[in-house]
């Protein structure tokens, strides 16, 4: 099944074609052959500023959670070993403080659904029967429905400093979001329990999940990972800023 073709969804896949389309034609005299690129470059900055309260809220908990540090590292020293206890506890502690411990998630599951969209908009030629002209669309000779791991194992690999660069920035801007993340939110994590089958392995991924965005944005469109890309530049900038405004 064509999912383009799919009521309701070919709709909103229209309109945001539409709307890239629209960027990339007002964008075209300043940006020339690379329009649609900026105009994705310009949607995800669009996104960013309107999700700017969703950030607020974060550093807000963000906050929270680093005043409540002691208490929870006091918290997780009572119970040891015993995870349910120390969640069960956690819980009542933030719902006593009136801490919002998801509002962390928020803006990522805010973008979610743009992601996607750019995914699906620059991997189908047609959209409900309608030429998708945007697959034409190209930064330095890579096609932005093009890959970064196709990019690399097809002739467009003299094009592939680019993508090279691009997956570069990324992994410094998620690796510098992640230590300030550790050092805004320094409750101690437990040891890995040697007594549980899994658990070093289990903490070990955990290091690494951050990180799936690179890995997404290296077998996703160039048009997606160019998103991924100016997104985690912009969140690694706003929380820099905003943890020294926001009260």
């Amino acid at each position: 099944m064509d999912i383009t073709t799919l009521p309701g969804l070919s709709a909103v896949l229209h309109a945001g074609a539409d709307l890239v389309a629209v960027l990339t034609d007002a964008l075209t005299p300043v940006a020339g052959p690379a329009a649609a690129a900026l105009a994705v470059v310009v949607l995800t900055l669009a996104v960013r500023v309107l999700l700017v309260p969703l950030s607020v809220l974060q550093v807000r908990a963000e906050r929270d959670r680093r005043r409540l540090a002691p208490r929870i590292a006091e918290l997780r020293r009572r119970a040891g070993r015993d995870t349910a206890r120390f969640q069960r506890s956690l819980q009542e502690l933030y719902t006593a403080e009136r801490v919002a411990p998801l509002a962390g998630c928020l803006p990522v599951l805010a973008q979610a659904p743009v992601v996607s969209l750019l995914y699906t908009v620059f991997t189908h030629a047609s959209i409900d029967g309608t030429v998708n002209t945007l697959l034409r669309a190209s930064l330095a000779g890579i096609p932005l429905a093009q890959s970064a791991v196709t990019v690399l194992t097809s002739p467009l690999w003299v094009h592939g400093w680019l993508v090279l660069v691009l997956l570069a920035v990324l992994v410094v801007a998620v690796e510098h979001t992640r230590r300030a993340q550790q050092y805004w939110n320094p409750a101690p994590a437990p040891a890995p329990d040697v007594t549980v089958p899994g658990a070093a392995v289990t903490a070990g991924i955990a290091r690494w999940v951050p990180f799936v965005s690179v890995v997404f944005a290296a077998v996703a469109p160039l048009a997606a990972a160019l998103y991924l890309v100016t997104s985690a530049v912009w969140t690694l900038a706003e929380r820099a800023v905003l943890r020294r405004l926001v009260r």
